[in-house]
């Protein structure tokens, strides 16, 4: 990297057009901007300097501790064990034998979904990973995770209950396709510690996402992106794997109020009620509220879906009765919310919807509070017949 001071040399030459250009070397030449290397390496020292005078915590657990915004030392300690675990699944992710071993049969898991949606061994270690690492952690009580029928009841005292899906995406690790954890912190309810274990367990597992107070997702791609909130705003950590801390790199996201992007599976475009083809229809041609033809970009990866969408602004959905409510639509509506965005089923607030069972699931739509709010504006947005789906 070049030092933001370091002199350009008097041999080189000036251009006409905003291009330096080095001496002229024996075999070829090669364009240099060294006017925008300077820049961008100059505004990079100064963030550095910026951020070592201020004493702004840098790392995740400086963010979350007493040197940043201090959650509270059992919150912290819960972050950081859930930190160490997913470092785990990253790197089992990246391991040259995920493809085999996403894709061998075998295992037991969940009952709460179809053939489709059966988990595999690498969802199986994922969620062993982090329920370990949070048992280990002490200040958990329960935790629901989608590669569990019931919640799982871990300490009678742990301030705390999780939620979370363990490996979303799971099924197209072959294609070394993006996936992720997703994950929301509620405090455990003391008033029904009188309870049997089962019923406490349940109780505790089906709070309103109006409760959380905490969410995040893990995006496991060509960087891994721990981004979280504590209902105080939104922060992404990227892992610098030379320190094997997450670092933070986008501090206070703000999705845009509009966007020019929407995501979803367009196959299923002829199943999808009238409002829904109206809606899109309308925006792909630029007719809608905002006069730009929106563009697709379609993962089938909901972390790696939202985590765009959360940095771009538009839509990512699935207008079907598909997305657990518990342990997806509800963390990342909690997100998208800390960061000016909506989480909707396409009539109803998410975070306002009541969960009645542990696995159950609803239409999710998330993304720019002014795009959330025209699709709803057409009323009939949810599909509610499924042809060549078991569910």
């Amino acid at each position: 990297m070049l030092s933001p001071t370091l002199p350009l040399k008097s041999t080189l030459i000036l251009a006409p057009k905003p291009y330096l250009y080095a001496p002229k070397p024996t075999h070829f030449r090669l364009p240099i901007n060294f006017h925008k290397l300077r820049m961008a390496s100059h505004e990079g020292f100064r963030l550095i300097a910026q951020m070592g005078e201020n004493h702004e915590p840098r790392t995740l657990i400086e963010y979350v501790g007493k040197g940043g915004i201090n959650v509270g030392d059992d919150l912290v300690i819960l972050i950081d064990h859930l930190q160490y675990a997913c470092k785990k699944i990253a790197s089992l992710v990246a391991s040259p034998f995920s493809s085999s071993l996403a894709n061998c049969a075998g295992g037991s898991g969940s009952s709460s979904g179809s053939d489709r949606d059966a988990p595999k061994p690498l969802d199986i270690l994922s969620n062993e990973i982090i329920l370990s690492s949070l048992h280990r952690s002490g200040k958990v009580a329960v935790v629901a995770s989608e590669e569990n029928e019931a919640p799982v009841c871990l300490t009678d005292d742990g301030p705390f209950v999780v939620v979370m899906d363990p490996l979303d995406g799971s099924r197209n690790i072959d294609a070394s396709i993006p996936t992720g954890t997703i994950f929301g912190v509620y405090n455990r309810l003391a008033e029904i510690d009188h309870l049997p274990e089962e019923e406490r367990a349940s109780l505790n597992s089906l709070q309103s996402g109006t409760r959380l107070v905490a969410a995040g997702y893990v995006l496991y791609s060509s960087a891994t992106i721990f981004c979280v909130t504590f209902g105080t705003g939104v922060q992404a950590f990227t892992l610098d794997r030379s320190t094997g801390d997450f670092v933070l790199t986008h501090p206070g996201i703000k999705i845009p109020s509009r966007g020019q992007i929407y995501s979803v599976n367009d196959a299923r475009y002829f199943d999808w009620p009238e409002g829904l083809r109206q809606y899109i229809d309308t925006i792909r041609q630029g007719k809608g509220q905002y006069p730009k033809k929106y563009s697709a970009r379609y993962i089938c990866s909901l972390v790696a879906d939202f985590h765009r969408t959360l940095l771009y602004g538009g839509v990512a959905m699935n207008p079907r009765d598909h997305l657990r409510l518990v342990y997806e639509a509800n963390p990342l509506s909690f997100i998208a919310e800390q960061a000016g965005g909506k989480g909707s089923d396409g009539k109803n607030r998410i975070l306002s919807i009541q969960p009645v069972k542990l696995h159950q699931r609803l239409p999710l739509f998330l993304g720019s509070p002014e795009d959330i709010q025209e699709l709803e504006s057409y009323g009939d947005v949810q599909q509610r017949v499924n042809p060549g789906y078991d569910v």
